[in-house]
């Protein structure tokens, strides 16, 4: 790459170290980045702040605000092809994995749809004052309003799973509601984040107006979270980094979005257990499983246990494991060899506290130099085994047997994390009364949705705040009550 970064609206070479972008699928070296020092960084900070003190972006017109970010969004999608070609060699993810949509032509409609999201927002709104408050003191009449105002600069963290999409999460929200924006991918995916530079460009935005920071180490993503000059920070990721990141923030009181892991758990109602196998298996060729909101805690009746663990593992044995680039492939690789080993270490601790491996349970060596482990299933014994209660983030499917509902939601809601939740039945009453008490920031009862006009987000370990929908874009501005006579 000749460039790492994009600072005050100037493509900059990197001063900082050199580190490579790895091929998951075979080892090889996508690229040898010289990332961004510590010090451009900080430039890149200053260069947003000035831009948003400045006032000309935050004080436009959010319809012509509005009308920017929309031919941003149309720049974003002349590079699709280009996008689909990094999340092969970046991320690994393959051709035909379910998650393909996700890496490239979801978050495209998504930035296309989000201004429309943003427009349909009130800009102001009443405080619903009484009466006798409206007429103020000595008959004086008052009137309060609330207002939606950007929160300044925003420091815009990525994850490697999605690049594109945990990045556009935060990007287009942050920047059409008047926010200035500093984005730092993840180093392990960092190509596609000079996308969103080329896209400003091609769009009009200001200087300063984004900015984006590539570097291989901690130094620049820590400053983009302590620093006075940041007002917010919105950050997908592990939960370890997420803490790390709340602690950067908490002297300086920074708004935060987090997304963080999950350990989602999936109850099939007795009259929907048919479907449970054919999920195990969506989990492992969903990107290796590397997604936060999978549902990889599978709960069945304890006498249809049998049953779906064999079905499941005749699914699973079926998977054809490969390079992202085969067309053929179903499973691909993990991100990294710290990957692989945490799979085998969990899939070890599981073992050694009761569970069997009914399939899989080891790295695949079939391809030198890539990182591979393979479709495993296991039979917990119970919920506190650690296979459900530790995130994975690989392709490993728990399957455990419940007595009643009750016993169901009482092991679904045993967790750390709460980002999400599925129940599947065919009596909707009964699915919808059971994902009612479940504690999760999303559920999704037979189906789920990924729209740029719903939002999700986590409770407990899985984070705070929302991203996308109204409140994703809520989240990017502060009120302020305005009152007058």
């Amino acid at each position: 790459m000749d460039y790492a970064g994009y600072i005050d609206g100037h493509f900059v070479k990197g001063e900082g170290a050199t580190f490579d972008v790895e091929n998951p699928s075979d080892g090889s070296i996508v690229a040898t980045i010289a990332g961004l020092s510590p010090g451009q960084t900080g430039q890149a900070i200053a260069a947003a702040r000035r831009a948003f003190d400045k006032g000309d972006w935050s004080s436009m017109a959010r319809a012509e605000r509005a009308a920017i970010m929309r031919r941003y969004a149309e720049a974003l999608a002349t590079h699709a092809d280009r996008l689909k070609e990094l999340a092969v060699l970046e991320a690994g993810c393959p051709l035909s994995s379910s998650v393909m949509f996700a890496q490239v032509q979801t978050p495209l409609r998504h930035a296309a749809e989000i201004p429309e999201v943003y427009m349909s927002l009130p800009e102001i709104e009443d405080n619903p004052l009484p009466m006798h408050e409206r007429l103020g003191m000595a008959g004086m009449p008052m009137q309060s309003i609330r207002r939606y105002l950007p929160h300044g600069v925003v420091s815009a963290i990525a994850a490697y799973n999605v690049p594109l999409f945990t990045a556009l999460w935060k990007v287009i929200p942050a920047l059409i509601t008047g926010n200035t924006v500093v984005l730092r991918p993840n180093p392990l995916t960092p190509i596609s984040a000079m996308i969103f530079a080329e896209a400003g460009e091609a769009a009009g935005l200001p200087p300063g107006v984004l900015n984006v920071v590539i570097e291989g180490g901690l130094e620049g993503g820590q400053l983009m979270s302590s620093d006075p000059r940041v007002d917010m920070v919105s950050f997908t990721g592990s939960v370890g980094v997420g803490i790390a990141i709340a602690q950067q923030a908490a002297p300086t009181l920074k708004p935060l979005v987090l997304e963080l892991g999950g350990k989602s758990a999936q109850i099939f109602l007795p009259d929907s257990i048919d479907k449970a196998p054919m999920h195990a298996r969506v989990i492992c060729v969903a990107h290796a499983g590397q997604g936060c909101a999978l549902g990889t805690r599978i709960f069945v009746p304890e006498e249809s246990k049998a049953e779906v663990l064999a079905k499941a593992k005749e699914l699973l044995s079926a998977i054809r494991i490969g390079p992202a680039n085969d067309p053929a492939t179903e499973t691909g690789p993990v991100i990294n060899e710290t990957a692989v080993a945490r799979c085998e270490r969990i899939v070890a601790d599981a073992v050694a506290a009761g569970a069997k491996v009914v399939h899989g349970g080891k790295r695949w060596t079939g391809i030198p130099g890539g990182h591979y482990f393979e479709p495993t299933l296991l039979d917990l014994p119970d919920n506190t085994n650690p296979a459900a209660q530790e995130e994975v983030f690989g392709p490993v499917v728990a399957v455990i047997g419940y007595r009643d509902l009750d016993h169901a939601i009482a092991m679904a809601n045993d967790s750390r994390f709460g980002l999400s939740g599925w129940v599947h039945g065919a009596d909707k009453r009964v699915a919808v009364k059971v994902g009612e008490a479940m504690r999760s920031g999303s559920i999704n009862v037979n189906n789920g949705v990924t729209s740029a006009w719903a939002s999700m987000g986590g409770i407990k370990l899985s984070g705070q705040g929302r991203e996308r929908g109204p409140e994703g874009i809520r989240a990017f501005q502060q009120v302020s009550v305005l009152n007058f006579s």
